[in-house]
């Protein structure tokens, strides 16, 4: 069995990353839970703009997001900044995370202002780091590993090389009995019946459907064609000419495997191998969702190139357009244009990127992370009040 070097947590998980997180429950405490974490080495902020003004669905959306990423086994402690009067408080969401173990603590604006927080804070912070820092990696099981997959900018190369070097990797990884999750529904219309026909059960498959047709009955019912604004101009610019043609490519990052689960955004898997997560096609929200189910590590393909990363868990950018590589370096981690060159095959790739991930996950920084790119953003479907 492979193992990567890890941080095992009392909950039984294990994370790749071992951060402090420093949650703003609401926006109004966003520019509090910033200065709090800035400069403690450890420590991450999460610019959270959301927690009051969502109701229903939505505020079910934000407070299982916010908890997904506190609960990641990438995360070590967590403190919750509050202001005092927002509907989803800094004791609800602690409370929530609290049940796997950690350590969680709290400090509310309106209690004692804003400069007495801010000092409270930074003194809990360092104080969960410096326990953090005590905490050294052990060899892990890969099993424990929830790959999250992504791509973005995508252009020809993707579909054509990239993705399914992905998809050697995913079934690589299901093979170890690790967790694979496949997303951005949008991008599965036109290979709905593909991925639909893979899963394991028929109602499995139907609900791959039914979340495939929800997306397209939204955008009828604003008056919008989806099909205006995917595949995007830079799609477009790479050769991509429709949306079935980019959802094609798009299926190839989970591999062959059977479908094991559909679950909804950011819910953490419940099933081991291939599991899909109905997300937005939108890359930050996407990738968001996926760390919040708790995965510790994402591969992200692109064409066209992009920078984003994740504030918690390391964001390997892979691409197969070699332009594209030397264009971005400093942002690009792997190269796999050399599958178009003949030097390579597409199983060879993916096993090499493969051994990335047990690096990466083993402490290996990836350029995002380097670059200091910590982007988030949060999906929701309703109207805030």
């Amino acid at each position: 069995m492979r193992s990567f070097e890890g941080y095992a947590r009392g909950d039984g998980k294990a994370g790749t990353r071992n951060y402090v997180l420093v949650v703003p429950s609401v926006g109004c405490s966003q520019g509090a839970a910033q200065t709090i974490a800035r400069g403690i080495r450890g420590a991450v902020f999460l610019p959270n703009i959301l927690g009051c003004g969502q109701i229903g669905e939505d505020r079910g959306l934000v407070k299982r997001t916010l908890v997904g990423f506190g609960m990641n086994p990438n995360i070590f402690s967590v403190l919750i900044v509050g202001n005092g009067c927002e509907q989803l408080s800094a004791d609800e969401l602690g409370k929530a995370i609290a049940s796997t173990g950690k350590r969680v603590e709290s400090v509310v604006i309106q209690d004692m202002g804003t400069k007495k927080a801010v000092s409270l804070g930074r003194r809990i912070v360092k104080e969960m780091c410096a326990h953090a820092a005590k905490l050294v990696r052990e060899p892990i099981p890969v099993s424990e590993l929830i790959l999250g997959t992504e791509c973005g900018g995508s252009d020809y190369t993707s579909g054509l090389a990239s993705n399914p070097a992905v998809g050697v990797a995913s079934d690589l990884l299901v093979a170890e009995n690790g967790t694979v999750i496949l997303s951005e529904t949008p991008e599965l219309i036109g290979a709905e019946h593909l991925v639909a026909r893979r899963a394991r059960t028929p109602e499995i498959a139907g609900q791959i459907l039914k979340t495939v047709a929800w997306w397209e009955r939204q955008s009828v019912a604003a008056g919008q064609n989806i099909r205006e604004g995917n595949p995007s101009p830079g799609n477009i610019a790479g050769g991509l000419t429709t949306l079935e043609e980019k959802s094609l490519g798009c299926i190839y990052k989970g591999g062959t495997s059977s479908l094991e689960e559909v679950i909804s955004y950011a819910s953490s898997p419940t099933k081991k191998g291939l599991v899909y997560m109905d997300t937005p096609a939108h890359d930050i929200e996407q990738l968001t969702g996926m760390v919040a189910g708790g995965s510790q590590i994402v591969v992200f393909t692109t064409g066209r190139g992009t920078p984003i990363g994740s504030p918690i868990a390391p964001v390997i950018k892979i691409t197969a357009n070699r332009d594209t590589y030397r264009t971005m370096r400093d942002n690009m981690d792997m190269d796999v244009s050399s599958i178009f060159q003949g030097s390579e095959k597409v199983r060879e790739a993916g096993n090499r990127i493969f051994q990335e991930i047990i690096s990466v996950s083993s402490g290996k920084p990836v350029k995002a992370e380097k670059l200091g790119y910590r982007d988030f953003c949060m999906f929701t479907v309703n109207i805030n009040i």
